[in-house]
């Protein structure tokens, strides 16, 4: 082990040892790895001191930044006095009490009890296992069809990568699972028909949800989960009246919803919860990612009354809830949670958000006359560019060109981390960035912008 750490770089190492997640692996053993050794604020440096403004809050998730010492003491303290324990059998410890006392108390529409799990992934996958166990429950065992929308992400087990509604999370892996339904992406700019206004167009796609409902069989469809903005698919920010006429359906056949709060919850939106923002009444939340500020793994479910009641009767039948995660609940996890929800209220990142959003929203929107850019969209701390081959006729690039993707290699060379899903560049920093970094950041984009429009120029 000595002879690897002083004889051979950290891309070699990494390169023979780590199989790595969204990554092309071939590719990968040209090129290696950005090793990032530290971070401070909004920054991270990599492992020759280089500074990157982090565009997306690492994974969406970093909403505090690094280098937070109250999280490092609240992780520490919680370490050296139970560095591990569950909530299995009548088992329970402080900060899972605590957590989930103050999730029920922020929830933005009433909720009952909180399930706490470790991921974003494992917070859907256990939304999707407790409907199912819930229609049992209530004797309507044909009751378990799922709707999920096209370029939806909710995760990548093996049940919720097929309610991600993205290729690359099917292909080769057998999936989707029929059992989950598809609606129509709420993206205007793409899927309206010419001259279609962001109302008639949500009009439409509650009318087509509604269809799918009865061809389906109302008796049959259980849930439909949706993201309050949709992240790794684009950013996809609803249109007028969307989530009001969708809710409308959903009532109307007894659909719950799901509202997978794991990107947009704990401010990004400009709001505590998209819920908020949009309007939403779920019947279930999800949250992840920046309940912790991204400093330990950790997730949660919100669940209702009207998801409660039948779930704890069924489980009193059986003799216990035969679900659960070993690191569910983590004490050090919940505990840094708990840290995470204190600053937030106590530095009042809602009100900070809506003070710099508004810079970064119409910062990104200065691009929008860019012959490059189709769209610009976003809301709070969360935005994209989508990039086109043609403005007028809303072209897309050719996905082999890969425009998308050298413009945010060009940016990290500028010295910004940004990501792009397709030709759609996201933006999502941290939640502490200032107006300063803001424009910071902003111009080390038109930097890289500049960089591709001449390579693109050239072909």
């Amino acid at each position: 082990m000595s002879s690897l750490s002083h004889n051979r770089t950290l891309s070699e190492r990494d390169r023979d040892a780590v199989l790595h997640p969204y990554t092309n692996p071939i590719r990968h053993q040209e090129t290696g790895p950005l090793v990032i050794s530290r971070g401070e604020g909004v920054r991270v440096f990599d492992d020759s001191g280089k500074d990157y403004i982090e565009g997306l809050a690492g994974l969406w998730c970093t909403a505090l930044g690094w280098g937070e010492e109250r999280l490092v003491a609240a992780a520490s303290e919680q370490m050296r006095r139970l560095p591990f324990y569950h909530l299995f059998g009548h088992k329970a410890h402080d900060p899972a009490i605590e957590l989930c006392e103050r999730l029920l108390a922020l929830a933005p529409v009433p909720m009952s009890k909180v399930f706490l799990t470790g991921s974003g992934s494992e917070a859907n996958d256990t939304a999707l296992k407790l409907i199912r166990y819930r229609a049992n429950a209530l004797g309507q065992p044909q009751k378990k069809k799922v709707i999920a929308r096209d370029r939806a992400y909710h995760g990548v087990t093996l049940a919720t990568s097929s309610l991600t509604g993205l290729a690359v999370n099917h292909r080769s892996f057998d999936l989707p699972d029929p059992a989950v339904l598809r609606a129509a992406c709420p993206h205007h700019y793409r899927n309206a028909r010419p001259g279609e206004s962001e109302e008639d167009f949500s009009t439409r796609l509650a009318a087509e949800l509604e269809a799918l409902i009865l061809a389906e069989g109302p008796d049959t469809v259980a849930a439909f989960f949706a993201e309050p903005v949709m992240g790794a698919g684009g950013v996809i920010v609803p249109p007028a009246g969307y989530f009001a006429k969708i809710q409308a359906v959903l009532d109307k056949y007894d659909v719950l919803l799901v509202a997978d709060e794991v990107i947009c919850g704990f401010g990004r939106t400009g709001k505590m919860f998209g819920t908020e923002t949009f309007g939403l009444r779920p019947d279930i939340i999800t949250v992840a990612k920046g309940l912790s500020s991204g400093y330990l793994p950790i997730s949660a479910v919100l669940l209702s009354e009207k998801m409660v009641a039948p779930i704890v009767a069924e489980a009193g039948r059986i003799g216990t809830l035969g679900h659960g995660f070993t690191y569910g609940g983590h004490p050090v996890s919940a505990a840094v949670a708990v840290e995470t929800l204190k600053i937030y209220a106590e530095r009042d990142i809602l009100a900070h958000v809506g003070r710099v959003g508004p810079r970064l929203q119409d910062g990104l929107r200065g691009f929008a006359n860019h012959p490059l850019v189709g769209e610009v969209r976003g809301v709070g701390l969360i935005g994209a560019v989508e990039l086109v081959a043609d403005k007028a006729t809303k072209a897309a690039f050719d996905p082999a060109r890969g425009v998308g993707a050298a413009l945010v290699a060009r940016a990290q060379q500028h010295g910004l981390i940004l990501r792009a899903m397709g030709d759609a560049v996201a933006f999502a920093p941290p939640l502490v960035i200032s107006e300063d970094e803001i424009a910071e950041m902003l111009t080390r984009f038109a930097r890289a912008l500049a960089d591709v429009t001449a390579e693109v120029i050239k072909i």
